[in-house]
């Protein structure tokens, strides 16, 4: 299992595909959640999923607007699709079912 937060920034990966890093995926979260994502949130779960074998991480070609510097970009492993697809399948089965929201507890 995955925490919440690991979801999303695994998610966040496998929607950027070959843009996934840090600052886009931080990017993609605050715009998606509506929250501000600290830089911190973002790249010590990068690590952690990186360690747990969820995630492969390579560093980019230079680019121009960072001054020649690389980016390390991220990519889902198969394991990685694995935890997310189990994560869905848990998400979908806690909501299945559910009352109204709006009568349950008028």
């Amino acid at each position: 299992m995955v925490t919440r937060a690991e979801e999303l920034i695994l998610l966040a990966v496998w929607r950027l595909q070959e843009e996934a890093y840090g600052a886009s995926i931080r990017t993609h979260l605050s715009n998606v959640t509506g929250d501000d994502w600290p830089i911190a949130t973002v790249y010590t779960p990068l690590d952690r999923l990186t360690k747990k074998g969820l995630l492969r991480s390579r560093m980019g070609a230079p680019t121009g607007e960072r001054g020649g510097r690389s980016r390390k970009l991220y990519r889902l492993t198969s394991e990685g699709v694995r935890v997310l697809t189990r994560a869905r399948q848990v998400t979908e089965e806690m909501w299945k079912d559910l009352p109204d929201p709006g009568l349950s507890w008028s």
